[in-house]
């Protein structure tokens, strides 16, 4: 895939070549340049797997016309939450804030998604949550996460269909570090997963590292 590659001379070549005389076949461009058909195998194979090029059997080679920020805007669109999502960390809605904060530290996590007694998502719980608790002269271990959580319907979700540049988006404009990943039932919302910043850093390095 396309993430600002840079093209070498040959590879420029091939593409002025097609752009003026496409479809043409892969032995036509080697005779324009003097070189072997397994010379340019390499150079063709990434210019179409970056989406460049467009190969037809029996037609040959024709120029997609598409930029390179077409192409990483259609790449991006085939990036979904099932398939880069990890599992949810939950704690019960009855559980005191003291177990919660072991529990976020525990598992590493800056966000714990909160179940009621159904096994539904009741809420979250964010650190600056946990911490504004802590402050308070209230005694953490009586005290329910229930009571200092974010409540549904305010809490901002997704589903595993939807896109990740979307969910990056609800990331960056709720200022929030992680979304749960939900399939809603006739009784509520069960938690699947969790798709985290470091979730959606990792699939979009995979961009510039994925050359299928």
């Amino acid at each position: 895939m396309v993430n600002n590659i840079e093209l070498n001379k040959r590879q420029t070549q091939i593409l002025q070549i097609v752009k003026a005389d496409g479809p043409i076949t892969g032995e036509q461009i080697a005779v324009r340049l003097h070189l072997t058909r397994a010379t340019l195998r390499p150079d063709l194979a990434i210019l179409t797997m970056a989406g460049f090029l467009d190969a037809r059997p029996r037609v040959g080679y024709f120029y997609s016309g598409k930029s390179g920020t077409q192409l990483l805007t259609e790449n991006l669109k085939k990036l979904h939450v099932k398939d880069y999502q990890s599992m949810p960390v939950a704690v019960q809605d009855n559980v005191s804030v003291y177990d919660a904060i072991c529990h976020m530290f525990l598992e590493d996590v800056g966000t714990l998604f909160v179940l009621d007694q159904q096994g539904h998502l009741a809420g979250v719980v964010s650190r600056k949550d946990l911490l504004r608790a802590s402050i308070g002269q209230q005694d953490l271990t009586s005290l329910p996460v229930n009571v200092i959580m974010t409540r549904m319907p305010n809490v901002t979700y997704c589903k595993p269909d939807d896109l990740l540049v979307s969910v990056a988006s609800k990331l960056i404009s709720k200022q929030i570090d992680s979304l749960p990943v939900v399939k809603k039932t006739d009784t509520g919302f069960e938690v699947s997963g969790r798709i985290t910043k470091t979730n959606i850093t990792k699939a979009f390095v995979s961009l510039s590292k994925d050359e299928g």
